[in-house]
């Protein structure tokens, strides 16, 4: 995996929105669970490609150590080869030149070594920065992944609540279109009627009872007329009968007076 993409999987991990993409999800959990293996899959992937390249940034820096060192190490050949002409020189040898020339040979390589070292430098300059960047970004996904683990258990509480919110608010609906208390309405206004019903039934029976005892009032009181009859024609023949024997005494009185007269 080159840098480029390696730095720009960190950033758009590193940028990504839970909440936002939760939103977008029809399933919460399912996205949660797949978001926790997509950046653990990523971290990884980063920490694989992120370990070679520091490894490749270790082998620069001992390639530019051991050019520093290769650079020293001339640096001191040169200058024993120069200070043994010196010496030859003085005491009149020949070999002097040689030694000149070996310091010559050795300051070359020396030269050389300290070139490849400062040509190393830029590049293992910037290679430090993109591990730094690079580190940082793991980090921040790293972040981002905890935050997602520690957020997980709450966001699957959150989204469950609004399901059961959701059933009841569909369940109430189903409430208000088919209220039970209508049909309990239904079934008291029919026993109300069952009511009325007995009522006038016995209103009707006492109505009925009513009228056979007024009837046999009015029996009692025909018949009580017709014994009031009865009784006041039998005093009236008394009375007449009285009448008539008091009538014919008196002419019996009257005649006697006469007779003796």
């Amino acid at each position: 995996m080159s840098k480029q993409s390696i730095l720009g999987r960190i950033a758009q991990l590193a940028k990504a929105n839970i909440n936002a993409l939760l939103d977008q999800a029809e399933d919460p959990q399912k996205m949660l669970d797949q978001m926790v293996r997509d950046y653990t899959n990523s971290i990884a992937e980063a920490e694989a490609a992120i370990a070679q390249t520091i490894g490749n940034l270790r082998l620069q820096e001992q390639d530019y150590q051991e050019d520093v060192r290769a650079a020293e190490d001339w640096g001191r050949k040169a200058l024993a080869a120069s200070q043994r002409a010196e010496e030859l020189r003085s005491s009149g040898s020949g070999d002097a030149a040689k030694f000149d020339n070996l310091a010559k040979v050795a300051i070359g390589k020396q030269m050389q070594a300290e070139s490849e070292a400062r040509g190393a430098e830029p590049s293992i300059q910037s290679q430090n920065e993109v591990v730094d960047k690079l580190k940082t970004g793991l980090d921040t996904m790293k972040g981002k992944l905890d935050e997602l683990k520690s957020k997980r258990s709450e966001l699957i509480a959150r989204s469950k609540v609004a399901q059961a919110q959701t059933q009841v608010h569909d369940a109430v609906k189903s409430i208000d279109i088919l209220d039970p208390t209508s049909e309990i309405g239904r079934f008291e206004e029919k026993i109300r009627r069952e009511e009325a019903k007995v009522m006038g039934q016995q209103e009707l029976a006492a109505s009925s009872l009513d009228a056979q005892f007024e009837a046999l009032e009015d029996v009692g009181r025909q018949t009580e007329i017709e014994a009031r009859l009865a009784a006041l024609k039998h005093d009236a023949q008394g009375q007449l009968g009285a009448g008539s024997s008091a009538s014919q005494g008196s002419g019996e009185a009257v005649d006697a007076e006469v007779v003796d007269r």
